[in-house]
Parts: C-alpha cells; structure tokens; sequence
C-alpha cells in the first residue's frame, strides 16, 4: 500500500537528473548558497559505467563549463581522458589507414577538451550535488506536472520508493531529455531540415588506430602518438563513424548518416550495423569482429535532430535544457555546448527573478540569442553530409567551423557576454554579418563539392602548422577585460572575411565557374560587403601538402 503523500516547496524543481539537470543544479548552488533545488531522475543511481549514455565528447565551450564553471577540473583531470582534438580519415572502403587523407593535429592544442564517460561523470555529478545541498531522487517517476499562472508555483507529483510526494516550486526546469515533459504538454516541438539518423555501441576493449599500422613515419607523424585519445572520425560520403575512448576502459562506436543517402535501417541492429561496417569501414569491421564477446550495448536513432517553438518563459518561469529542448548534430559535438550556454541563461534567469528585474524581458533576449546560435549551427549540417567523403572540400570546412566556433562562440561564452545585454547589442551587427557569410559559405562548400576530384593521397594534413589556428585555439582561455574582448572579437571578424575570402580563392583557382555559380556570386556579394583587409596571401591560411 502507498505511503500517504509529503508535500515540500522549493525555490526549483528539475524534472531530470542527468547532465544537464545535474550541472544546471549545481550551477545554481555555486550562485546562490541559500537556493532550494529539487531534482527527479528516473534512473537509479549509482549509473552503470561506459555504456551509460551516448554524447561522451566535449568541445571548448563544454569543457570549459565543466572544468571552470563549475569546478570540475580535478576529477576531469584525474578520472576523464584529455581529448587529442578531432582527428578524420578519408578511409571509405579502405584497410590502409597509413596510405589515406588524415586531417587533425599533429601535436595537442592549448586548450584543453576531455573524453568523458557519462557514467563516471554523472555519478560524481550526483554525489556533488547532494554535497552541494541539492535534494537529489533518483529512481523516481514523474506522475503528473501543472505549470503555475502568474505568480503561482509549478506543482509537480512524483513516486519513489512506493511513496507519493507533491513538490511545489517558483521555477520548473525540463531536464527530461526527448521525453519532453513540458514540450509535449505544450505543443513546442518543432520539425528542423536536418534528417538524420545514428547507431552506436560501446566494445569492453580500447580500439587503438596506431595499432593499424607498422609504418614508422606515420606512427610517428603525432607527438605524442596517441591518436586513440582523438575523438577520431571514419568518414565517406554520406556519413562519418566515431571512435570515443572512456576512461572505464571501454570504446564507444558509433554510425552517422544522411538519412537519404544511408538509411538507420540498415544498420539498426549490431549485425546490421557490422555487415555495413564490412563494405564502409573494412578495418575497423576487422578490429570489431574479433571483440564480439565484449559488446556492452547497443542503440540507435531514426531521426536524432529536432528543434523548440520556446525553451525559456519569463512570464510563467519555466525553462528547458539539453534535449528536453532541441538537439543538432553529434558532428562537432554540440550537445554540451547546448546544455552550458542553456544553463547559463537559466541560471541568470533566475538571478534576475530573484532580484525581482523584469524576467520575461529577460528571457526574451536570451532566447533570441540562444536560437541564433541553434540556427546558426543547424547551417553547418543540413545537406552537408555528401561532403563527408570528400578529401578537398571537407578540411577546409572544418577549418572554416572551427574558425566560427573558437572565434565566435566561445569568446561570447567563456568571457561570459552572453549574459550581457550591452555588449551583445553592440555585437548585434558584425554578428549578423558574419552569420551571413557562414550561411553563404555552407552553401558555396557544397557547390565546391559537386565539381571536386575527391583526391585522396596519402597525406596528414596538420592543422597545427596553421598558425592562425593555433592561436585561436590558445587565445581561448585569455583572461580579457572590455576593451580587451572587444579587440578580440574584432580581430576575429576580420580572421574570418580574410579565411573565406581565402578559401574563395584556393576553390576558384581550380574550379574558376565556382565564381558565377549562385552559391559563389551569393558568398561574394556578402563578403564584398564587409570585407575590410582582402586576404593577402602572405600568411597560410590554408593547408599546403603534408605527405607523411
């Protein structure tokens, strides 16, 4: 028989505890000692190791929310693996790893990224936020949820341990992941244009790429020779295969594809998936066929990209974070992006709420923002997928993403401006535009793609023989003040004209009709509008030959 319900008020409660509930929890204990936190999670805690849950690499903006936002760099240091970049092969039907197109680094970049097994992290995660003071429930299910009207507090009705209890709250935070909880109750899914599906799996043993090879020029080409600690991608057309250490000791596999050009179904299940392995990615079928016995799991998604019609509501103080709100793409790794600039703004949300400003107004702007930066990224893979088998085209997208990514996002994020009103407005032009030539250049990429010859030689192209890149990747962590944030974000500006303008030229010297193609026209005419210094040719900007 049930247990008679018990009733309790808190200033939030979070309808999840995985990542985002669990960090957003804690985010708000570091800025307010004295706030009540409740969070629900289905799960019950202690969580398995390894073969937790999908989503285990993360990029400059996640790590540094992670390590330096909430303090976590100790056990990421101590009990995480620090990431050695990303790393691709053009290896589509190929054994001979040594003799394909590689593009990464050939030595570890300043700042520092982590491989993270979501069930060591999520543990520790649990365990701080209850030290924190955070009411943590595990193993608990939500019944039933009201959104409160004006002033009134959210309730929320929940079971655990045969027990029912009632919790009421200033704010609700849908931590929930895809099921959704206040997106279903009000109708805010949305449909994106990127259709896309994904299967992936975690093998008890470390899969080690320089194990693939004995040439000695080409184990050797990396300082250190440890490119089993990139997050490394097995590209062809249509799709790119990841390969993600954990710091249990297993690997973490996984299959992404256009949706058109490689359907989900036909890799839906582990021998599905390992039969397409055989024609895509015959080595890596080599390695796994021997590492059978020790398969841990496996899952899948049809369709894994998806928006949000509103993720934050200052009138009735609710918010969603992570992928109770949207999802992109795990190409680049965005999701712990996502949930830290999202939680940022919650968190500031309710500093403003709690200092009684005008919190919708608030949640407007922030909002507005948040989706830029969504739509923004949605640009980046939307019918890019065909770029993916490409040796030409796709390093130099990479190099133009990650130029965006460190020279815009994560100066807004880690300097904290996102949360500063003054300054993003008097961001909102030169953001705009270079938002513009971002969407241009997508569009040329593709059109570069349709007449490239795909040469594949056997090659590394370094990306740390760029100097412009390593200094954006080092520059990262610089302590600047406004004056120093705005020269930085000028110079980034102007680093981005001058980098398509670049690639302008490089893909026009061999493809001159480019110029008088609408995405070239399009891509010139936006940049011919702002470009302040036309790239002067002198200092690389773009990779030359890097024979092994």
């Amino acid at each position: 028989m049930m247990a008679a319900a018990v009733s309790r008020q808190y200033d939030v409660v979070i309808m999840g505890g995985g990542l985002a509930g669990l960090t957003l929890s804690l985010q708000l204990k570091k800025r307010f000692a004295d706030i009540s936190v409740l969070v629900i999670e289905r799960r019950a805690h202690p969580v398995p190791l390894a073969a937790h849950k999908v989503g285990e690499s993360s990029v400059e903006i996640g790590a540094h929310y992670f390590d330096t936002v909430l303090g976590l760099k100790d056990h990421l240091h101590t009990e995480q693996l620090k990431k050695f970049g990303f790393r691709f092969f053009f290896s589509d039907g190929r054994r001979d790893f040594d003799r394909v197109t590689e593009l990464g680094g050939s030595r570890i970049l300043p700042a520092c990224t982590y491989q993270i097994d979501r069930g060591i992290f999520e543990n520790k995660l649990a365990n701080l936020a209850q030290d924190a003071g955070v009411q943590f429930v595990d193993g608990a299910v939500i019944r039933q949820f009201t959104i409160g009207e004006e002033d009134t507090l959210h309730q929320v009705s929940y079971e655990s341990d045969r027990q029912t209890l009632h919790a009421s709250a200033r704010w609700l935070i849908d931590a929930s992941g895809r099921a959704g909880l206040i997106k279903r109750k009000l109708d805010l899914a949305q449909d994106n244009a990127h259709k896309a599906g994904a299967v992936w799996f975690r093998i008890g043993n470390r899969i080690d790429i320089n194990d693939w090879s004995e040439d000695e020029a080409w184990l050797g080409s990396c300082n250190p020779p440890h490119r089993w600690l990139s997050t490394n991608h097995l590209v062809g057309e249509g799709y790119w295969v990841w390969l993600i250490p954990l710091a249990s000791g297993s690997h973490s596999v996984g299959i992404v594809a256009d949706a058109t050009m490689h359907p989900v179904e036909n890799m839906n299940t582990f021998e599905k998936a390992m039969d397409w392995l055989k024609i895509h990615q015959p080595r890596l079928f080599d390695h796994l066929e021997g590492e059978r016995e020790n398969l841990q799991d496996f899952a899948f998604f049809k369709n894994f990209s998806y928006g949000c019609k509103q993720v934050f509501s200052g009138d009735h103080r609710w918010a969603l974070t992570g992928e109770a709100g949207l999802f992109l793409d795990p190409f680049y790794s965005p999701g712990s992006d996502f949930i830290a600039i999202g939680n940022t703004y919650i968190t500031e949300l309710i500093a403003q709420d709690r200092k009684q400003a005008p919190v919708a107004m608030y949640a407007d702007f922030y909002q507005q923002i948040y989706f830029s930066m969504y739509e923004t990224t949605l640009s980046v893979y939307v019918d890019q997928y065909a770029l993916f088998g490409d040796p030409e085209v796709l390093p130099h997208k990479v190099s133009w993403d990650y130029a965006y990514y460190w020279g815009i996002m994560c100066p807004l994020f880690i300097q904290n401006r996102l949360v500063d009103i003054p300054t993003m407005g008097r961001l909102h032009k030169p953001l705009m535009q270079v938002q513009k030539i971002n969407i241009a250049i997508q569009d040329f990429f593709r059109a570069w793609g349709k007449l490239s010859q795909k040469r594949n030689p056997a090659q590394l192209l370094d990306q740390t023989q760029l100097d412009w890149f390593v200094e954006l990747n080092r520059g990262l962590k610089d302590q600047l003040d406004d004056a120093g944030f705005a020269k930085r974000m000028a110079d980034n500006f102007l680093l981005l004209q001058q980098l398509a303008d670049a690639l302008i030229a490089r893909a026009c010297s061999e493809h001159p009709d480019l110029l008088a193609s609408a995405a070239g026209i399009e891509l010139k005419r936006v940049l011919d509008d702002m470009l302040e210094a036309p790239y002067s040719g002198k200092a690389p900007m773009l990779f030359s030959s890097g024979a092994y």
